[in-house]
């Protein structure tokens, strides 16, 4: 019987872009600026869809969840990406490594599921938009809003049970973040069976929610052929191209995060990539729903109207 050949991982190191020390300076103003704009840009639209009452519908009720959700998963990972690059040790405790894994994965597998209640409200809109306000009554909202949370979650605790369990042989993680392929990478023993279980979760969150977004859409636009008018067909596109783009970006990045060989060169391009969905999008977020939306627009107006009057 072979003797296990490993000592308790208490501490992990986030080694991701330590070897460019050079980069540590920039990569940190970087950071600190999109982290910045995020917050202030996800929190100014919550609170614009809070004080406008104009904007207190089913679409907006989804977006200031998507907001939410987009404030809370880079802060799980920014705040101390931003720490590590002023340090040099880059460490990060054992239970705080995995709590940070947790949310991470709970909130991202939270918004693909999300997006598919978003795109489900845009099929309505455009489907059946006589019966809009009875089929997306307030309990139906809560359902669609709480329930990608459920999922999402209990993903994710799954995930941290396999996870956990697993004997760590070294605490080099060779990423910015813990994140669930650079921890399963530390592994000493075999991890077939774990890595089974991440990638059915994974299979299952990224393939369910795109189906729903998929038959969801094309439904929209065969609805949308089917309007006699190109002025018709134009506003009824409009209302739903900025989620369109939103999800090509997301699942964009996602997928070509996760999709890459294993091999040192992709390992340095999934951290690329990875900044993108976990920094980037969620700065772009309120971006993509807000400059091409004309409620939005007016409803700012309205608010900066009435507080220069006050």
């Amino acid at each position: 019987m072979a003797v296990s050949n490993f000592t308790e991982v208490i501490v992990f190191v986030l080694s991701g872009f330590s070897n460019h020390p050079e980069l540590q300076v920039g990569l940190f103003l970087m950071f600190f600026f999109i982290y910045l704009v995020t917050v202030l840009g996800n929190l100014g639209l919550i609170v614009l869809i809070r004080i406008d009452s104009q904007l207190h519908t089913p679409m907006y009720f989804f977006l200031s969840n998507l907001a939410f959700i987009d404030i809370f998963y880079s802060s799980t990972v920014t705040p101390k990406a931003l720490v590590n690059f002023q340090s040099t040790q880059k460490t990060i405790s054992f239970v705080g490594c995995f709590v940070q894994m947790y949310f991470f994965v709970g909130l991202v597998c939270s918004e693909c599921f999300l997006l598919g209640s978003m795109a489900y409200d845009r099929y309505v809109a455009i489907c059946n938009p006589l019966l809009y306000s009875v089929v997306m009554s307030q309990r139906v909202c809560n359902w669609l809003g709480t329930i990608p949370y459920m999922i999402g979650f209990t993903n994710s605790l799954i995930s941290i049970c396999v996870i956990s369990s697993l004997a760590f042989c070294d605490s080099s993680i060779n990423h910015f973040f813990c994140d669930t392929t650079a921890l399963l990478a530390l592994s000493c023993v075999d991890a077939f069976s774990t890595e089974m279980v991440i990638y059915v979760l994974a299979g299952f969150t990224l393939l369910s929610s795109l189906l729903i977004i998929t038959v969801t859409y094309i439904a929209i636009v065969a609805a949308i052929l089917r309007i006699r008018s190109a002025a018709g067909r134009q506003k009824a596109f409009s209302t739903c191209a900025s989620h369109l783009m939103g999800v090509t970006i997301f699942y964009g990045s996602l997928i070509f995060t996760y999709l890459q060989p294993d091999n040192t060169a992709s390992l340095t391009q999934a951290q690329v990539a990875s900044v993108f969905y976990t920094i980037v999008i969620p700065m772009l977020n309120p971006l993509i729903y807000s400059l091409r939306n004309k409620d939005v627009k007016n409803a700012l107006l309205r608010v900066i109207h009435k507080k220069l009057l006050s």
